[in-house]
């Protein structure tokens, strides 16, 4: 019997997002558009490095979601941990990780975050309190759960911010986890970054329940659903999501309702999309131009300001890549350390 295929598109049923947006001050609003910019940059001249042939492995860019990682960020405190996937240099420097180190893991060199051993998946800083970076799919939601246990455990008031996309949301582990972190009450909020297409087939042909946030309701876990494109939103959200954790109430889960512009990853052409969808996106829904665009209505920068932001970041960009491709390769000796024995 011939199934009549269905269409990738994801425009048959657009979710609207809750809750109001964050009132921003001129600094919270040029910070946040700094740091976006950033991310932004440092992607671009990532994946310029990996058709250069500097960067080896895999590669998954985060050009178009960076207004989720920045608008959570700015609804934490010190002590608050942070993990995620494998698309996760933008989580990154979002924690405050340089740009140098970083770029120097994904071309191996010794000064990177994980001296030249890692790459781009396999990332992390104790310092900032950045768990990774991690290759498996859906693996990090157990490891970000029991770093909420450990909170509550140590008796803080500290939480754990678990990233993972649509695709990962239909792993059995992910809802171990959830069960688990209900029952204990465990001050974690998930963060379900839908990106629309998983690797590369749009989530309502891949997912019975497309509304992500509904996910924990099985397990009386409360869920959002957040504009993931305007960093106000996703800062509103998160600062609602973890009052919610850091009063002792449990999980929740936020889904970020966001869109990556390019591939699943640099091997990935994308077909499964037309160029027309892309662009509408980008077009209306840019989160750093829409920040721009906020920044000048208000006054709170002039156009010749924001020029100069962007000539600052770029040299920063530039910076980190001269760094990362002078760097040293890891001394032999590294083959043996850092190892189960």
């Amino acid at each position: 019997m011939a199934v009549a295929k269905k269409s990738q598109s994801t425009d048959e049923k657009e979710p609207v997002p809750q809750g109001a947006v964050a009132d921003f001050s001129k600094q919270q609003e040029l910070d946040a558009y700094r740091t976006m910019l950033t991310i932004r940059r440092f992607e671009e001249k990532a994946g310029q490095m990996y058709g250069m042939g500097l960067i080896g492995g895999f590669c998954h860019l985060y050009i178009g979601q960076e207004a989720v990682v920045v608008g959570m960020q700015m609804a934490l405190k010190d002590g608050d941990q942070v993990i995620t996937g494998y698309r996760d240099h933008g989580h990154m420097i979002a924690c405050g990780m340089e740009a140098k180190g970083v770029m120097a893991e994904l071309t191996g060199r010794a000064h990177g975050y994980s001296r030249g051993k890692g790459g781009s998946m396999h990332m992390f800083s104790r310092e900032k309190n950045f768990y990774g970076g991690h290759g498996i799919v859906g693996a990090q939601v157990p490891l970000g759960t029991g770093l909420a246990f450990a909170n509550r455990y140590r008796g803080n008031d500290n939480i754990s911010l678990t990233y993972f996309g649509d695709g990962a949301a239909n792993q059995g582990q992910v809802y171990e986890s959830f069960n688990m972190a209900e029952l204990w009450k465990l001050p974690v909020i998930y963060i379900i970054e839908n990106n629309r297409y998983a690797m590369g087939t749009a989530v309502n042909r891949a997912s019975a329940q497309t509304d992500f946030s509904k996910r924990g309701a099985s397990f009386n876990i409360p869920g959002e659903q957040v504009d993931g494109m305007d960093v106000r939103a996703v800062k509103a959200a998160g600062e609602r999501a973890a009052e919610w954790c850091r009063s002792g109430k449990g999980p929740f889960i936020l889904e970020m309702l966001t869109y990556r512009y390019r591939g699943h990853s640099m091997s990935d052409p994308a077909k499964y999309r037309t160029r027309e969808e892309v662009d509408k996106v980008r077009t209306a829904h840019d989160p750093i131009d829409m920040a721009r665009a906020r920044i000048l209505e208000k006054k709170f920068a002039k156009e010749d300001e924001l020029k100069k932001i962007d000539a600052q970041v770029r040299d920063l960009i530039n910076e980190a890549a001269e760094f990362a491709t002078h760097d040293p390769e890891p001394d032999v000796a590294e083959l043996y350390t850092d190892i189960y024995r």
